[in-house]
C-alpha cells in the first residue's frame, strides 16, 4: 500500500519521465496520507492502443489509479489526487503534438494482503 498504476498512451513513452515521476510523488503522498515512503509502488503500463472521443490521431491520454488502505478522510483523497495529477503534468514532457487528457482516481483498497520476502 499504495498501490499507484499508470496507464499511458504508448505514444507518449519518450515524453514521460516516469521514474521522475513516481521518485517525487511517493516523498510528497507518504508525508500527505501518512503512509511509509517504503510502502509505495507504482506501475507503468503503456496502451498501444487507445480511443478517445471519436478516434482522432491527435488524442493520447494518461490515467492514474491510486489505491490506498480504508480510513482517510475525503480532504485528503481530494489533496492526494491533485497531487498525482500536478505531479503527472510536471513530468510529461511536451511536444506530442496532441491533446493529451490527464486523470486520477483515488479510492480505497478492498481487501489487501501483503507479506516481504527475505533476502
Amino acid at each position: 500500500m499504495p498501490q499507484i498504476t499508470i496507464e499511458y498512451s504508448a505514444v507518449l513513452a519518450d515524453l514521460f519521465d516516469r521514474r521522475g515521476f513516481a521518485l517525487a510523488l511517493h516523498p510528497a503522498a507518504s508525508e500527505l496520507i501518512g503512509s511509509a515512503l517504503g510502502d509505495f509502488k507504482t506501475r507503468f503500463h503503456a496502451l498501444d492502443e487507445v480511443v478517445i472521443g471519436d478516434g482522432g490521431a491527435a488524442e493520447a491520454m494518461v490515467h492514474a489509479d491510486v489505491a490506498i488502505m480504508p480510513g482517510r478522510d475525503a480532504a485528503v483523497k481530494e489533496r492526494l489526487g491533485a497531487l498525482t495529477l500536478e505531479t503527472l503534468c510536471r513530468f510529461l514532457g511536451s511536444g506530442s503534438g496532441r491533446n493529451t487528457q490527464v486523470t486520477v482516481e483515488v479510492r480505497d483498497i478492498a481487501g489487501y494482503h501483503k507479506r516481504v520476502l527475505p533476502q
